[in-house]
């Protein structure tokens, strides 16, 4: 697999082996002592003993730092003590190592590491964030896309809840994408990020604001995950797959520049709440809402079904989308992500907190239809 350089938004080295090509990335940026931010799972793995090689030396200490102390959500205090290792150990750029929880973290880190002491609560209440320092991130994950993404989300302690931290300046300087990093992810680990990508593409192109290179990006990595998933889910050793599944989360990142919809306003306080990763929240939830829109705006989802490789474009609208929600619920199926939220500990004792969360989401106002509290109420016990 040759090494290909591109840009969209950010600078993008991609192909197996691309991580060794990390000393001259760091060495462009003039990042001499980088703080490599992970958790702790990664630590210990194959992955990161490669990132490690790739730095010159097997440990942390000498020329690089390390926090591994990123939660599977990430919450605040990982984003301080981050940023307070940042500034401890003199370092001069982060390296975000992992999955969409990591990639976050070290975006994120910086503000801090810039002013320490700021409330991120008030984030909003300061718009120049020039002069953070520069970031590589290298997913391990096939998901969130959060390496080419303006954001990152935290769980604030205030308010014990998700806050998006959006500026374009976030942006990573460089990203990496090597799908030999992605070889030891588990099966159902490769399936949660997998349908969170597919739920980034799906929601991008549905989101009525107009974005039409958007809505090509979100259609292609539709293609891409309905061929590479089950691919990448039954051998992990796929490179090919595993390189396919990387990109398209990539352009599922840069697609959701548009907005999200009602999938991400109702799993985002699956995770708050009950601690469920997030892909797998999108995955439970997805179906649901796909019956909810298309209910609403027939033939939605045409568009969709042809990127699924159905033949969609001779039947009426409602078929159309009848037909690509059953592909995608067997889609899913065949990744094991069929499962209730119930099996996986949400419970009707948690239904009135996850409604009154999921309505103040900002991400179901930018959704296909409009969507009520009750809306919300229907969908999570459709789902539970």
């Amino acid at each position: 697999m040759a090494l290909t350089s591109f840009s969209f938004p950010t600078p993008t080295l991609f192909g197996a082996g691309a991580v060794r090509e990390l000393p001259g990335h760091l060495a462009r940026l003039g990042i001499k002592r980088p703080l490599v931010v992970t958790d702790a799972g990664l630590a210990g793995t194959a992955a990161f003993q490669v990132l490690a090689e790739a730095l010159g030396v097997s440990r942390p200490g000498q020329s690089w730092a390390l926090y591994s102390g990123v939660h599977p959500n990430p919450i605040e205090s990982d984003v301080i003590e981050a940023a307070g290792q940042f500034r401890a150990q003199d370092c001069d750029g982060v390296i975000a190592f992992g999955g969409g929880s990591p990639l976050d973290v070290g975006k994120a880190a910086r503000l801090l590491a810039l002013r320490p002491g700021f409330d991120l609560a008030r984030f909003y209440d300061e718009s120049n964030w020039a002069g953070l320092a520069p970031c590589i991130a290298i997913p391990t994950t096939a998901g969130t896309g959060s390496e080419v993404g303006r954001s990152s989300v935290i769980t604030l302690k205030a308010s014990g809840r998700k806050k998006v931290l959006f500026h374009p300046e976030l942006l990573a300087k460089q990203v990496i994408l090597d799908p030999e990093l992605t070889r030891g992810l588990p099966p159902h680990l490769t399936a949660a990020t997998g349908a969170d990508a597919l739920t980034h593409c799906i929601e991008s192109y549905t989101c009525p604001t107009f974005h039409p290179m958007c809505d090509g990006i979100a259609l292609e990595g539709v293609r891409l995950i309905a061929e590479a998933l089950p691919r990448a889910y039954r051998d992990g050793n796929d490179l090919e797959a595993r390189g396919k599944m990387l990109v398209a989360a990539a352009m599922g990142a840069v697609a959701f520049q548009k907005d999200l919809g009602v999938v991400h306003s109702l799993a985002h306080p699956l995770s708050t709440l009950c601690g469920m990763h997030h892909g797998l929240a999108n995955a439970l939830c997805l179906i649901p809402s796909m019956e909810f829109c298309a209910a609403r705006k027939p033939g939605l989802y045409r568009r969709v079904g042809v990127a699924c490789g159905l033949e969609v474009l001779g039947v009426s609208d409602a078929e159309a989308d009848r037909l690509t929600i059953e592909f995608l619920k067997g889609f899913l199926a065949g990744l094991k992500l069929n499962t209730r939220l119930g099996d996986h500990g949400v419970k009707a004792g948690h239904l009135d907190a996850l409604v009154t969360q999921a309505v103040e989401d900002p991400c179901h106002q930018t959704n296909a239809v409009p969507v009520t509290e009750a809306d919300f109420r229907q969908l999570y016990l459709e789902a539970l």
